[in-house]
């Protein structure tokens, strides 16, 4: 029985730094991961896709260059090069973060697979099928999630990508069809739009984006439509086949339809039946999320999950804060509640959609008075001189306080602006101080003035 200070299931965007800051104040460390560091983040979300997004971008930019006066012929995808540029950008962020956790010391990077066989201990199994036992009186839960699979009649046979094996493909599919019309569903959708697939979202439910306010939902749709995406909702899919082409085949309520390449894109799952978590007896909720408190512990006392594992808010900064939360009521006797944090997003379509505090209806269910302030992207200056004037700026201001409620930023470097708005409702900085502020022109954060005019 090896023993530690503290053991971290999972090098994620919790783990990793969690491992450090604890080694580095003298404890001796144990950081246990299945496969590679990183977590979701590096290896199959945000710097694989956003990296392979910003190709897509350039080819969509190069399409468009006659509307700038530049003369060039049609730019043609190499599928293959955008992967390597892709890989190439992942190893980098991989390495880098193992060479900086083997060179930190009283931390021991350690690869397999681990279970808890009791509240404090741990049993690893390596690839070679070797076992070895772990004992610690601090253990931390990040093993996050992976992509779900929905419950549909043939599925198993087909072979559907997911988000990582999405990322994997040699080809641009003929014809992508994606179950679901969620974040992930409508990044890759226009991201492989614009490298030439023919794509069609289909989702279940009558309307895209239900946490956002309806006209913010309504403007989104209309980029995927003017993307060239055939967008059909309200679907019911009753089964799956492969066809004697090999094409696939949904069998929908409304008739037959089919494409090359099937992409699910139904949401997520923790990673925690491995774990054995009833040994240990560390509460989950029914879908397998593991049950913390304000200050992140599990009900079994020392014992932490970190990051999407725990459910809520799915996004890198939100694990991020996690292991400072963690951190600072460990190493700093200083405790703060995860459930009081204001959370921004941004979806990283073309242009971005950026999202922070209440929306308007969440704010009148509240009962709040409030003040609606738009603007329409065709009213930027900046974005009429860079011709990307898709979208619209809305913020959301209590009437009595003229403090910011929240915000959403349909439009070019949406999450640059509701960052800027973000600062503004966490230092308390009213609406009427923004609309007077001298912001440097010309930028899309000068808008500021004029959307708060309105």
């Amino acid at each position: 029985m090896k023993k530690f200070d503290a053991i971290i299931i999972g090098a994620g965007q919790a783990g990793s730094p969690l491992a450090k800051a604890l080694a580095k104040a003298g404890w001796r460390v144990a950081l246990i991961e299945q496969r590679a560091v990183g977590g979701t983040c590096i290896n199959d979300g945000c710097t694989p896709t956003k990296t392979m997004i910003a190709s897509a971008r350039v080819a969509h930019l190069v399409a468009r260059a006659a509307d700038f006066g530049v003369q060039t012929s049609a730019g043609r995808i190499n599928l293959e090069q955008v992967q390597q540029h892709k890989n190439k950008v992942v190893h980098a962020f991989r390495d880098s973060t193992q060479t900086s956790l083997e060179e930190t010391q009283n931390l021991e990077l350690i690869y397999a697979t681990a279970s808890f066989t009791s509240a404090k201990q741990l049993e690893l199994r390596f690839l070679d099928g070797s076992t070895q036992s772990l004992e610690a009186q601090h253990i931390f839960i990040n093993t996050g999630t992976r992509p779900a699979q929905p419950k549909i009649t043939g599925l198993a046979d087909v072979h559907a990508l997911d988000s990582t094996s999405l990322l994997e493909l040699d080809k641009i599919p003929e014809h992508l069809m994606i179950i679901g019309a969620g974040y992930i569903a409508l990044e890759f959708g226009q991201m492989f739009a614009r490298f030439g697939a023919r794509v069609t979202i289909l989702e279940q439910a009558t309307r895209i984006l239900p946490h956002e306010d309806p006209d913010v939902a309504q403007a989104m749709q209309q980029l995927l439509i003017d993307s060239g995406i055939d967008l059909r909702l309200g679907v019911q899919i009753q089964s799956v086949s492969r066809l004697a082409n090999q094409e696939i085949q949904l069998e929908l309520a409304s008739g037959l339809f089919t494409g090359s390449h099937l992409l699910l894109a139904t949401g997520r799952v923790p990673n925690t039946e491995r774990l054995n978590l009833m040994l240990a007896g560390i509460t989950t909720d029914t879908k397998g999320y593991v049950v913390v408190d304000d200050n992140l512990q599990t009900n079994v006392p020392n014992t932490y999950a970190l990051g999407d594992v725990k459910g809520g808010a799915a996004f890198t900064h939100i694990a991020y804060d996690d292991y400072r939360i963690v951190r600072d009521a460990l190493l700093h006797n200083t405790k703060r509640s995860y459930k009081t944090r204001v959370i921004p997003y941004t979806v990283f379509t073309d242009p971005q959609l950026a999202r922070v505090g209440m929306t308007q209806t969440q704010a009148e269910e509240q009962g709040l008075e409030v003040k609606v302030y738009k603007l329409p992207m065709t009213s930027v200056a900046r974005a009429i001189e860079t011709d990307e004037t898709f979208g619209l700026m809305k913020v959301v201001v209590d009437a009595k306080t003229d403090l910011i409620l929240g915000a959403a930023i349909l439009g070019v470097e949406g999450g640059e602006v509701m960052s800027v708005l973000q600062m503004a409702m966490l230092g308390n900085v009213t609406a009427s101080t923004i609309r007077e502020m001298i912001f440097a022109h010309p930028t899309i954060s000068e808008s500021l003035n004029n959307l708060l005019m309105l």
